[in-house]
């Protein structure tokens, strides 16, 4: 048992309904201050395995559950989050480093939203039957079985509820390997889910490495679904290990997103949009990175961006007042200080920002803005992850579509105009998978999410969702004889 934040924790696996240790473990570390927090469960094969097992038990007698029982049982766990939202948000925030505040007012009471809306779209989940020669054609989805389920450290609790809601309520059952820096709610919300009376077996988690665990379990034959939310390299292993049995993939993967600034759009909201780039210290994926501004109206979109963005407050996450927290691990910090040194050896310019905080130490770095950068500069074309943004200019709508769609990336795009029919011309030619026009992080559970070109396969949320997690079939009857 572990106290994180005054919570108690139990930091072993859970298969089939219990906790599991580990003949080994490994420590996770805060990265507030580096201190060490807890001494997690090492799983490996074994405990895969056991875990598979186990959900492939369960997957029988939970598929054959009513949809109902299913949603009531999603509702339940729900509740089981809100009487813990204080909780969950103060350890969630000690082993990220994320906002207390964002942990509080948004990141907690959207994973209880994950399961209301997908227990609430799973009752009415349905196609119109349709005639075919006087032939009757009835889909259904079928539960695809055994789901493993692969989560990143940056949002992990709702990133992880994003994609166990759909597949729990779809009549699956789970497997999650949470990221091994950001393993500790996921401990919680086991517990959450067997106190709301989720059968033994159908949630299922195992803590470990990505190659001890996520290895195993993604080449593993009686895996059913692989949804990974990662890198690009990572999830080439993971396609890699699924191929051999053709295991459906959903892979939400990197980007290197867009904001469009036109001379046309209002300053201020185009400033407030590009500032709130640094939420979560820039360990976004959807984040817009590559501020494209339009020349006539660059200085003093700069001007205004560098004042309001120097005003930022650094410092400790669990402080209200925080608007910037550390990096994840130093590992991370590493390597995005290695980006923004090959930046400036490449010939950028930090305006703002440019290295770690010297100041507080650890793992908070400084918010950072370059000018200058070389066309084709990696720091323009690869994901930092990190608080380091890019501004170019451009003179027509033609070169600043061009420039946007210049990267091997398309997850999201921002475009700030004044102009309706701007707007509409540019966003049918982005290359992305959501964009935002004058706003951001507008997410409504009921739209696809995911990425084009290297930014990820497939799509989920709403109905997309139990397409990726169901078998799809068609049943066509004939007639009946009178």
């Amino acid at each position: 048992m572990a106290t994180v934040a005054g919570v108690a924790v139990e930091p072993g696996h859970w298969i089939g309904g219990e906790r599991a240790a580990s003949g080994a473990v490994f420590t996770d570390v805060s990265p507030i201050d580096e201190r060490p927090i807890a001494e997690i469960a090492r799983g490996g094969p074994a405990e895969v395995d056991a875990a598979v097992a186990a959900a492939r038990r369960a997957f029988p007698a939970w598929a054959r559950t009513d949809r109902d029982e299913r949603a009531r049982l999603l509702h339940a766990i729900a509740d089981g989050v809100e009487k813990r939202t204080e909780e969950l948000a103060q350890v969630e925030t000690a082993d990220n480093g994320a906002l207390i505040r964002s942990h509080r007012r948004g990141v907690m009471p959207r994973v209880a939203h994950n399961f209301r809306f997908f227990a609430d779209r799973l009752l009415g989940l349905g196609h119109d039957d349709f005639d075919t020669r006087g032939h009757a054609n009835h889909v259904g989805w079928d539960p695809a079985g055994v789901c493993a389920l692969i989560t990143p450290w940056n949002a992990p609790l709702m990133l992880a509820t994003w994609k166990i809601a759909p597949a729990l309520a779809a009549g699956n059952t789970v497997v999650l390997k949470p990221a091994e820096w950001t393993p500790l709610t996921a401990c919680l919300l086991a517990g959450i889910a067997a106190e709301a009376g989720l059968p033994d077996g159908v949630f299922n988690v195992v803590q470990g490495y990505g190659a001890e665990v996520g290895g195993p379990l993604t080449a593993h034959p009686d895996v059913r679904r692989i949804s990974f939310t990662g890198s690009v390299p990572t999830a080439r292993a993971i396609a890699a290990a699924a191929a051999p049995n053709l295991t459906p993939l959903s892979l939400e993967l990197g980007g290197k997103s867009p904001l469009l600034v036109f001379a046309d759009a209002d300053l201020d909201l185009a400033v407030d949009l590009a500032v709130e780039q640094y939420d979560n210290a820039g360990q976004v994926c959807l984040a817009g990175t590559r501020l494209l501004v339009e020349s006539s109206v660059a200085d003093e979109f700069t001007a205004r961006f560098v004042e309001k963005a120097s005003g930022l407050r650094q410092g400790d996450p669990r402080d209200e007042s925080t608007d910037v927290g550390p990096l994840i691990h130093r590992r991370h910090l590493e390597r995005v200080d290695g980006f923004v040194r090959r930046a400036e050896e490449a010939g950028a310019r930090a305006l703002i920002g440019g290295g770690p905080n010297g100041e507080l130490g650890g793992l908070y770095y400084r918010p950072t803005l370059f000018t200058g950068a070389p066309g084709g500069a990696e720091i323009l074309t690869e994901e930092v992850f990190g608080p380091v943004l890019t501004l170019q200019t451009f003179d027509t709508e033609e070169q600043a579509v061009a420039m946007a769609n210049g990267t091997r990336f398309g997850l999201a795009a921002t475009l700030a105009t004044g102009d309706p029919e701007r707007a509409r011309r540019v966003t049918g030619r982005l290359v992305a998978g959501t964009v935002w026009v004058n706003c951001f992080f507008v997410r409504d559970l009921r739209a696809p999410f995911g990425g084009s070109r290297q930014s990820g396969v497939g799509r989920e949320g709403g109905d997309w969702s139990f397409d990726f997690y169901c078998d799809l079939k068609n049943t066509v009857t004939a007639p009946w004889a009178r």
